[in-house]
């Protein structure tokens, strides 16, 4: 569905929308998110949804709404390996780039507000503070990533466990010290191994140390209960 543009201050979906203000969009003003609100369409997807398979030329870019999408890197066999998870609001899309190099799928029941790439890159040459809010989210995103490759390189089974744990509460409804105490796991056990490089039967029991530490707690295989949040930051050797 099209996005209603009611005025010609902000636009009305725009002003509740957590990407306006925590999002790329906050660096627009009123004109210049009533220009993207017009080609803009907001979508919702199922869990398990291919957004853009590898290779295919991604003429949008979106910004995630709620929910988790997951980005997969595929080996010429048919392998493939989790190397990314991205959050409301995240912006999903790479600007001024060709096919993408990931499947890029919902992890979970996802929303997004899409836009065409071509309209984003020309409103990227006339605002420096959008060009600047790009730069500054590709560098936030080349730190996440060399601190995973310190987690998957150096840190133990139990420590890679926490810290996606960990991950997870800081990036899902932050509540305390920016955290949230209880969440959904976003993948099943075996991409969770997959992303952490480990095997599911180890990803299994880690969780089941952290439970009788008290650290949480485990509901339905999928709810996480944070119970110790500063025990789990140690467990994760942050």
């Amino acid at each position: 569905m099209r996005m209603d543009i009611h005025s010609a201050d902000v636009p009305v979906l725009c002003r509740a929308c957590e990407a306006r203000h925590r999002g790329i969009c906050g660096a627009l003003d009123a004109q210049e998110l009533l220009k993207l609100g017009r080609t803009s369409s907001r979508h919702e997807y199922d869990a398990g949804t291919t957004l853009v398979a590898a290779g295919e030329y991604a003429g949008h870019c979106s910004n995630i709404l709620s929910g988790v999408v997951k980005l997969s890197k595929l080996l010429p066999d048919g392998r493939q390996q989790v190397v990314e998870l991205q959050f409301a609001p995240d912006f999903l899309g790479r600007p001024f780039g060709e096919e993408s190099d990931v499947l890029v799928e919902a992890a979970t029941d996802v929303r997004l507000c899409s836009f065409p790439r071509d309209t984003l890159e020309k409103m990227m040459a006339g605002s420096p503070a959008l060009e600047n809010r790009m730069h500054r989210q590709a560098l936030r995103q080349l730190d996440e990533a060399r601190d995973w490759m310190m987690t998957l390189g150096r840190k133990s089974a139990a420590e890679k466990v926490a810290s996606f744990l960990l991950m997870l509460s800081r990036h899902m409804r932050p509540h305390v010290k920016g955290c949230s105490t209880a969440f959904d796991l976003p993948l099943g056990r075996s991409d969770i191994a997959d992303f952490l490089g480990l095997t599911v039967e180890t990803v299994s029991r880690q969780l089941t140390k952290l439970r009788k530490d008290g650290i949480i707690e485990i509901e339905k295989a999928r709810h996480v209960d944070v119970k110790d949040l500063d025990g789990l930051i140690v467990a994760a050797a942050n």
